[in-house]
């Protein structure tokens, strides 16, 4: 059994905690700079900016950019994978650190999935795609054979990607959109069939 401290205390954290918990392991510290509560289910929160920060290390936060900004704060630790036990994942893909695999996920044969991401509730990431670091696979999302998706880029719920599609880095793709072709770099995107309509801001 492993004990592992998070960083950051919102609802995000509470997903990241229970997915510790199936697993087994225990949640030591939430570690937050501006904590609104001083526990979550029996864990303490205390102020990053007042102690030593410990690894292993899961960053519980949602948004790609920041967890970008507290992985290279803390670069120097630790940081641990965890996968919820009703996900699927196959022997044959790579999960790097810091990533979590949330309830149902599914990532099939040849897939790699970087470091910090999120392949949260139910999302599907078929054969040999590659997600880079930093990279939200938001619930229900599904992307068929080998897509590329760039660093730090959200993938909104339950869009569809195509197979063979590469996706940039640093873009937000909206809830429920079709990906038929590729998508450029730090774009918003979506509808059906998904298209740029401007600059994303992260």
């Amino acid at each position: 059994m492993a004990t592992i401290n998070l960083f950051g205390a919102s609802g995000h954290a509470r997903v990241v905690m229970d997915v510790i918990q199936s697993q087994g392991n225990e949640v030591g510290f939430l570690y937050d700079d501006s904590p609104f509560c001083e526990s979550i289910f029996s864990a303490p929160v205390v102020k990053a900016s007042e102690t030593c920060v410990e690894g292993p290390l899961i960053i519980s936060i949602g948004s790609c950019k920041i967890r970008r900004i507290i992985a290279e704060r803390y670069a120097h630790l630790s940081f641990a994978k965890v996968f919820h036990p009703t996900s699927i994942i196959s022997r044959y893909a790579i999960i790097e650190d810091g990533t979590v695999i949330m309830p149902g996920a599914i990532i099939n044969a040849g897939a790699r999935v970087g470091k910090h991401c999120i392949i949260n509730t139910k999302a599907s990431v078929d054969h040999e795609c590659r997600i880079g670091d930093f990279v939200h696979i938001a619930p229900g999302a599904t992307l068929s054979g080998n897509v590329e998706v760039g660093e730090g880029t959200w993938i909104g719920v339950g869009a569809c990607v195509k197979q063979g599609i590469k996706i940039g880095k640093n873009c937000m793709i909206g809830a429920g959109s079709v990906v038929v072709s590729d998508i450029p770099d730090g774009v918003m995107a979506y509808g059906n069939p998904c298209r740029v309509k401007g600059k994303f801001v992260c």
